[in-house]
């Protein structure tokens, strides 16, 4: 009874809240009568003794979890998360620093610490990110569709699925969301920052929900608008190694539909001795010359020729140099 007591003042003292049961009983009665377990009411430590040494990255901020290292089956332990002030303080630091990165003030901050929760850091699993990531993702697959359709009509439906699909993919949602610092912005439960990174899964599903939270509070154009400047590197990069790989072919249909031309390859400069020979080649349309570039033969310089023409008009970076600094600047 004793044990009982000091318990409930220790709670009562520190301001912790012990998650509510399915009945409204008072704690200290529970513990105190431990001779009949089945005719007692479900308390809070029945609740968290329920709950094994795994699950205590899944217990929310001042919740309790059973103590593996007590004989007692009873026995809870309190997640030392900080007090309820210093984790609010966290939370709105975090959220803060999200809209800086987002570059968008949400007029319902609730959408924004919901997209910034894992399941971890939650009160419930409702509350934690996993519904915004679901919307997120479908999203996310939308625009990206939209876009390469726009962007790329050169393409067929084969070579756009596999563009988008290494668009979207959890490696590249990881990546952008950690180049852009959301990870920082995560609100998460002790038992997962404990580790000295988080796993890409979780990263990647920060992004999805994030999006979702955009979606519903600023709508389409502004996912829209964010997402060509995030993804603009992945785009480039997957349309370089998940098309078909044939540049002047893809460049020849675009230049003889849009602009009612036909491509040319122009050679810029030759360079090295005649066993190791590299070439410098540029694609001209029309009277616009595109950025050249090089290669180890006139059949791999003009394909990277013209993946630079393809880039140039979709303004994207080029993914090929044309420096020529020397040959230390070619590419191999």
């Amino acid at each position: 009874m004793a044990n009982s007591i000091q318990f409930a003042s220790f709670v009562q003292k520190n301001g912790y809240r012990v998650p509510a049961s399915d009945h409204d009983t008072d704690p200290v009665d529970d513990m105190s009568s431990p001779s009949d377990p089945s005719t007692r009411s479900p308390s809070a430590t029945d609740q968290s003794s329920s709950f094994s040494p795994s699950d205590e990255s899944l217990a929310g901020p001042g919740q309790f979890v059973a103590d593996p290292g007590s004989s007692d089956s009873g026995s809870v332990r309190l997640i030392d998360s900080g007090t309820p002030d210093q984790v609010f303080a966290d939370s709105q630091t975090k959220l803060k620093r999200c809209e800086e990165i987002l570059q968008y003030s949400f007029r319902d901050q609730s959408l924004l610490q919901s997209a910034l929760t894992h399941a971890s850091g939650a009160a419930n699993r409702l509350a934690s990110n996993e519904r915004l990531e679901f919307l997120g993702d479908a999203i996310l697959g939308m625009t990206v569709c939209e876009w390469l359709f726009e962007e790329y009509p050169e393409y067929s439906e084969g070579d756009l699925t596999k563009i988008k699909s290494a668009v979207v993919s959890r490696r590249s949602c990881g990546r952008t969301a950690c180049k852009l610092g959301l990870d920082e912005c995560l609100i998460v439960g002790r038992g997962v920052t404990r580790n000295r990174s988080y796993p890409r899964s979780l990263v990647s599903d920060v992004f999805e929900s994030i999006i979702a939270a955009l979606y519903l509070d600023g709508g389409a154009e502004v996912v829209r608008d964010r997402l060509k400047r995030w993804l603009q590197e992945e785009v480039r990069i997957a349309v370089d190694t998940q098309g078909s790989g044939n540049h002047k072919s893809v460049l020849q249909q675009y230049a003889q539909r849009e602009l009612a031309a036909t491509p040319v390859y122009k050679m810029v400069r030759e360079s090295g001795p005649d066993h190791r020979k590299a070439f410098l080649i540029g694609a001209v349309i029309g009277k616009e010359v595109f950025p050249p570039a090089w290669g180890n033969n006139k059949k791999d310089a003009e394909q990277r020729a013209a993946a630079n023409a393809l880039a140039t008009l979709h303004k994207q970076p080029i993914p090929h140099s044309g420096d020529e600094q020397g040959e230390g600047s070619r590419e191999h």
